[in-house]
């Protein structure tokens, strides 16, 4: 266990998350706003799980962090982290498993890994973006204390269409003073 929340823990990847990893990923909605395509083979979960469990949170480049319902040890989700070269800062990305949303749960592991971020390892910066369209990760954004810094019009050529992009910034000294909303 790398983090604990009431609900969740945040974990590395094992192998027996490949199943969940790509029911989860394999979903169109919740693959919607996302840079993969569904549907996701147990097989490319499986070597993107055995990638994922030598990374490392503490070093530059990123990390994933494996959401793990305490009440049901299931995978529900997953959250990036890529820490920048100079190690105070960090970008930030999660995903959710589509029948698992809506309880609270990604906000929850978000604020842990920011937590961390700010308090336990002191970065300066946090920036997170997603597809203008997907107003569900934009508000958990905002929620957890975010604030938006720009719109990138037409960015990413994503599944045969441009897209805009929101760009979102969490400083820690807007994190102190929130407590961490």
């Amino acid at each position: 266990m790398l983090l604990e929340t009431p609900r969740l823990v945040l974990r590395r990847f094992r192998a027996e998350d490949a199943a969940p990893l790509a029911a989860y990923r394999s979903d169109p909605l919740v693959a919607r706003y996302q840079s993969w395509t569904a549907p996701v083979s147990l097989d490319s979960a499986a070597r993107m799980v055995r990638g994922l469990a030598t990374g490392s949170p503490e070093e530059p480049g990123w990390f994933q962090y494996a959401i793990e319902l305490k009440a049901d040890h299931c995978l529900v989700g997953d959250v990036g982290v890529c820490l920048h070269e100079n190690r105070m800062q960090a970008e930030l990305g999660f995903t959710l498993a589509g029948d698992r949303q809506r309880h609270g749960y990604a906000s929850e592991a978000v604020r842990a890994v920011l937590g961390d971020l700010f308090e336990r390892r002191g970065l300066h910066r946090v920036s997170a973006e997603c597809d203008a369209r997907n107003d569900r990760s934009a508000r958990l954004l905002r929620r957890v204390g975010f604030v938006q810094e720009g719109l990138l019009r037409q960015a990413s050529w994503l599944k045969d269409e441009w897209t805009d992009d929101l760009l979102f910034g969490l400083l820690a000294s807007d994190w102190q003073s929130s407590e961490g909303l």
